[in-house]
């Protein structure tokens, strides 16, 4: 096996042309960690805020972009049990997805979904772990019960609005232009929101007869912080995982947690620790990895770049223009 590699670095970060090819070792997997020759690997949210040094990885891990990805086990650590050279998984990294190789805990990865290939493989990870995490755990979101998902087209929202209704949710979605509500639609979503043109706290209103909804699942933050309480019902709970709109909610409202009993939670997956992660994959595998491999609420995928062109993944990102997800393809 080759010593060095391709890998995407961004040097001192900035805008999307700072992500230039490199060349590096390749890494050696510790007691419990998996090497991973990748063939494919997802761009996500987090690597944009990476790359412009406002999400520093966590101690130890790797300072390479990259929080997903599928590809060949080429070797393993002497505590690795399960997983052996040749195996084909898809994982959630704690950084390094951005090159040929990539080290994982063991515990972090998954099988291949029956049918899928490394590309659809690779799109799973992240965000299945985080909308598992969140919506059903955090948010407790139950079978016959009323969600909101914000960003119904992003990777993330993609996910949300596919599992809400697997597991017999009613979903409504919020996105900003008429083809994307009609995406949202065509996901499965019982109504779409355009919120550049609906204030959506007023539609969900309407479409629950007052009543509100259980869960938001909200990206936003604090733009959206004082509509999300409005659009909750009794009991409901609301579901922070990032802040593209602001984290700092000035001069808020907090009398509507306490009168409708509102829980207000969020959480983000990369500080949490390799248990926890092996965790929330061992229940994905369970729960989410049979639906998958019998067709049904699979990721779509809106573009494939090189990984040399990490460059215009990022800008495509950045845009805002993609319905699903953005992904990386190693040559081979």
């Amino acid at each position: 096996m080759a010593e060095t590699m391709t890998y995407i670095a961004h040097g001192d970060g900035g805008g999307p042309e700072v992500l230039v090819p490199a060349t590096g070792p390749v890494p050696q997997p510790k007691a419990d960690e998996v090497l991973i020759r990748v063939l494919a690997a997802g761009v996500n949210r987090p690597d944009v805020q990476q790359r412009k040094g406002e999400y520093p990885p966590p101690p130890g891990a790797s300072p390479v972009l990259g929080l997903e990805v599928a590809g060949e086990v080429v070797a393993v650590g002497p505590e690795v049990r399960r997983w052996k050279p040749g195996d084909r998984v898809c994982a959630l990294t704690n950084g390094g997805g951005y090159a040929e190789f990539c080290t994982v805990p063991e515990a972090q990865c998954l099988p291949w979904p029956k049918g899928y290939d490394a590309l659809r493989a690779a799109a799973l990870p992240e965000t299945y772990f985080t909308v598992w995490a969140n919506l059903f755990g955090h948010g407790r979101l139950a079978p016959g019960e009323t969600a909101l998902v914000h960003g119904g087209t992003s990777g993330i929202g993609v996910t949300a609005i596919q599992l809400a209704k697997e597991f017999g949710a009613k979903v409504f979605a919020t996105a900003g232009s008429a083809e994307k509500v009609a995406a949202c639609l065509r996901l499965g979503a019982d109504a779409a929101i355009n919120y550049r043109e609906q204030d959506f706290a007023e539609e969900v209103r309407k479409l629950t007869g007052g009543r509100g909804v259980d869960v938001v699942l909200d990206m936003v933050g604090a733009a959206y912080f004082q509509r999300n309480l409005r659009c909750l019902a009794w009991d409901g709970r609301l579901v922070l995982i990032a802040f593209l709109g602001g984290h700092e909610a000035e001069k808020a409202d907090l009398r509507p947690i306490m009168l409708r009993r509102l829980t207000v939670t969020g959480s983000t997956m990369r500080p949490r620790t390799t248990a926890q992660k092996g965790a929330i994959a061992a229940a994905l595998e369970a729960k989410v990895w049979p639906i998958l491999a019998e067709g049904r609420a699979g990721p779509v995928i809106h573009a494939v770049f090189p990984l040399r062109e990490a460059a215009k993944a990022h800008a495509l990102m950045e845009s805002s223009a993609h319905i699903g997800k953005i992904m990386l393809e190693v040559a081979r």
